[in-house]
This record gives structure tokens, sequence and C-alpha cells, in this order.
């Protein structure tokens, strides 16, 4: 996405919405604009190589059995290396998750088997409008999932953009991940929007969609890492800084020179790596991990 749609206008929408809707409109709103779910993937991009996955679970949130598509790609030496880290990858916005095809193969590349979903109201899981809590249960979902089919193997939380929060939420829940790394995510979606040049204007109460990782960071028990690209001005560098700032246990800070919100994966590469080795003790190129 060049840009998340709710930012340009949810100043006057919000204000205006209050005025002439009630907070159930309003809310419906914001998860629209915030989420922007899709069946569609970005560009011509395709998840060839990768395995479709089904999980199914009775959600707590909607009251009815829940169903989320994934795709899962093994590490390339995943046969001569059984307990390769598994890592959970959540997507942000507007695009399924095949429309992370690259960034999830870029994992890959770093030596992890990818798990990555599509929450409810994305591609080809559960139809209906995302909500914040929707997606939390998403992931855990996804994460207990993993746990179950691969108990004994290091499990890693991946999050870009608005997958980033949801990321930094479940690693303040579950216990059981080896370290979090999130990517172009931001301290709370209020401060998303004092980023912006209208910030300025009261509509911080009005905002029901809040994903204030700034308060849930805190409750991370793993080695985070935090990589933000320096060009970034969809969520700006200083929000990616904001959390980590905000952070209590081991934890690292990478900016990536020149990274824009959609090719710090590719562009810091090679810092991904450095930092993978010194947070979490995975050795480049192939991540073995560190220790008999």
């Amino acid at each position: 996405m060049k840009r998340w749609q709710f930012v340009a206008h949810l100043g006057a929408a919000l204000a205006l919405l209050a005025a002439l809707t009630g907070c159930a409109t309003l809310d419906e709103k914001q998860r629209t604009w915030i989420f922007q779910p899709s069946d569609r993937a970005w560009g011509n991009l395709t998840a060839e190589g990768m395995d479709d996955v089904w999980i199914e679970f009775p959600s707590q949130v909607s009251g009815q059995p829940a169903k989320l598509h994934g795709l899962w790609l093994a590490a390339a030496d995943e046969a001569t290396r059984p307990a390769a880290p598994v890592l959970l990858y959540l997507h942000g916005a507007r695009w399924n998750v095949t429309g992370s095809a690259p960034r999830i193969r870029r994992m890959q590349e770093l030596g992890f088997s990818v798990l990555a979903i599509d929450y409810r109201g994305f591609g080809q899981s559960s139809a209906g409008l995302p909500s914040e809590t929707m997606a939390y249960e998403d992931a855990r979902a996804a994460w207990s999932w993993l746990a179950a089919k691969y108990p004994d193997r290091p499990r890693y939380i991946f999050g870009h953009s608005l997958g980033g929060a949801i990321a930094i939420e479940l690693a303040a829940e579950v216990k059981d991940e080896r370290g979090t790394i999130v990517e172009g995510t931001f301290s709370s979606i209020p401060d998303v929007v004092r980023s912006y040049p209208w910030g300025w204007l009261p509509v911080g109460g009005l905002i029901t969609q809040r994903f204030e990782s700034i308060q849930r960071v805190r409750d991370i028990g793993s080695p985070l890492l935090v990589v933000h690209g320096s060009a970034d001005s969809v969520v700006k560098p200083e929000l990616g800084r904001k959390l980590y700032d905000a952070a209590q246990g081991p934890k690292e800070f990478v900016l990536v020179p020149g990274g824009s919100h959609h090719n710090t994966n590719a562009v810091g590469q090679a810092q991904y790596r450095e930092a993978l080795h010194r947070l979490f003790g995975l050795d480049s190129p192939n991540l073995k991990l560190a220790g008999p």
C-alpha cells in the first residue's frame, strides 16, 4: 500500500461521523480504514512453492467457528536441519497474505520455516470485517497451531506494519516464543494520527482501534528486534524508536538507511542477518542455533 488511506482523512472523518452517527458506525468505519481487508494480492505476486494451511477454531470474539488460511514455506534446508527455527508471519493492512510473498521468501532466506496467515476478512480466511480483538485472536490461533505442530522447535513472531502491533500483543500474551521481530510498526494508532500535519485535531478519544503496543511491549519477556526504514513516510521511524524505548527486556533497534515502508526488509537484509545473530544467537548465513 502507498499509504494507509485512513490516515489521510481520519481527522475530519472522525469528527463528522461522531456528530452524525452512532458509535457502532464509527467503529466499523475505523476498522475498514485501518485494515482495508481484501482478497487480493498486490500486483501479480504468487505463492508459488508455498503450501496452503488451514486453521480452524471456535472464536470467542464472534461466537462463530472461524477458519484461517495460511501459507507455509519450509526452510530451504529443512530436510537436513529438522530443528530449523519457525516464524509466524503477520502481515499489515490492505493486501492478502500472498501480497507478502517476497517478504516471506526473504525471511526463509534468513533460515526460517515460515507460516504466514490471513486474518479473518482477508483472502480465503473467514469473511467479515476485521477488528483489533479479532486479529489478536487470529494470531493466537495460528501460534497455537504452530506450537502443536512443532513443539520442539524454536518459534519466533514477526509482524510488519499493522502486523507488528498484532505481533507485540501476541508476544506479550504467550510465554513460549524465542523472540519477536517487528518492522515498520508503531507505538499506537493515536501516535500515528498525531504524527501527521493535522494530528493536532482532538480526535484521539474517538479512536476505537487503538493498538496500544507501547503499553504491551513492556510485558514481552523474550528478546525484541525493532527494524525501521529511515525513509518510511507511512509510519515514521520515531514511532518505531518510541516502541523500542518502552521495551524492558533484551532488545535492539535497527534503522535501515534509505528503507521505505515497503522495501526495508529487502534493503536491510544484511542488517537483519547481523541483528539475528547478535540478539537471538542465530548464526549467519544458515541461522543454526548457537550453542550445542
